[in-house]
């Protein structure tokens, strides 16, 4: 799983700067292990240090000790295994099992019969006050626009259903 990038190098004895894709940046150096994607596969990789700035995080890895050696890695994702990741409570998702779910728009009186598919969850973005699941188009949806949906539990959206790939929310398209 995709758990944050590199997004550049600090200083000059090969530590990089990680952008992460977590709501507490400091978790990302409690995993036991990463690995960068690269053309070849992922790549393991070892911490020998990291420390919080900012809203990122400043990482060193070993064997990666000047400048021109990090500066390669600026892109790379960092993964994690899944299995590593800490469970969640009811009604806590992970936004990877987010993306890629049908997101379904109930009728204005929350009926199952009039349901509108408006497409599929392409990737979420942290605002600040709420997150927002981007929905793209897909084969079936009501058309072929783009919506930004408030990801607010509860509120607009109603029920998450992983097994059937399926999110449905109070969110109606425009007419």
């Amino acid at each position: 799983m995709t758990a944050g990038r590199i997004t550049g190098c600090y200083g000059i004895k090969g530590w990089v700067r990680v952008h992460p894709y977590t709501d507490q940046a400091e978790s990302l150096l409690d995993f036991p292990a990463w690995w960068l994607e690269g053309g070849n596969g992922p790549e393991p990789v070892v911490i020998d240090a990291g420390r919080r700035q900012g809203r990122g995080l400043l990482v060193h890895l070993a064997g990666v000790d000047d400048r021109t050696a990090a500066e390669a890695l600026r892109g790379r994702d960092i993964l994690v295994r899944e299995a590593a990741l800490p469970p969640l409570g009811d009604g806590e998702y992970y936004w990877h099992q987010l993306e890629g779910l049908e997101v379904w728009c109930q009728d204005r009186e929350g009926e199952a019969a009039g349901e509108q598919l408006l497409g599929r969850v392409a990737y979420l973005i942290e605002t600040g006050a709420n997150d927002v699941l981007v929905v793209r188009a897909s084969p079936g949806s009501i058309d072929d626009r783009e919506r930004l949906v408030p990801y607010l539990p509860g509120d607009v959206v109603k029920a998450v259903d992983l097994a059937a790939g399926r999110l449905t929310v109070d969110w109606f398209p425009e007419v």
